[in-house]
């Protein structure tokens, strides 16, 4: 039974969530700081090797009023740049406000989220890859 990874892509990190192997749960995983594609594709197929991970849900920023950014695009670029690394499933999820959701999220645990991006990249991904398993019982 296999598990669904979510992505949170940004510039120099990149956070990711997995689900449990019954897909309704998701949990924070860990979280990639890159200097370049080929470097991270080359751990992420690792990852997805050894948790057995059949669909990717890719985070995608979009605007509060629903329209396309810089960073819209740059995360559309980086999912062709995935398909043609991957043969399972992409799927897009709207991550509007995860990363606001993940700090607060964090900050009433008491971690501190000041040098700590990388738990807010991961706990993001946590965030829209469980509303992607509350929405979409594949």
């Amino acid at each position: 039974m296999g598990r669904y990874l979510a992505i949170d892509h940004g510039s120099k990190r990149i956070g990711l969530a997995i689900s449990d192997p019954m897909k309704i749960i998701a949990k924070p995983f860990k979280t990639i700081t890159y200097n370049n594609l080929d470097e991270f594709f080359t751990l992420f197929i690792k990852i997805l090797e050894e948790k057995d991970v059949e669909c990717i849900v890719l985070g995608l920023p979009i605007g509060m009023k629903g329209q396309e950014t810089l960073q819209t695009k740059n995360v559309l670029e980086f999912q062709k740049k995935l398909k043609l690394k991957i043969k399972i499933p992409v799927f897009l999820q709207d991550e509007r406000l995860s990363s606001l959701s993940a700090k607060k999220s964090l900050i009433q645990q008491k971690i501190k989220t000041g040098h700590n991006k990388s738990k807010i990249d991961e706990t993001a991904a946590a965030i829209f890859l469980q509303q992607f398993l509350d929405t979409n019982r594949l």
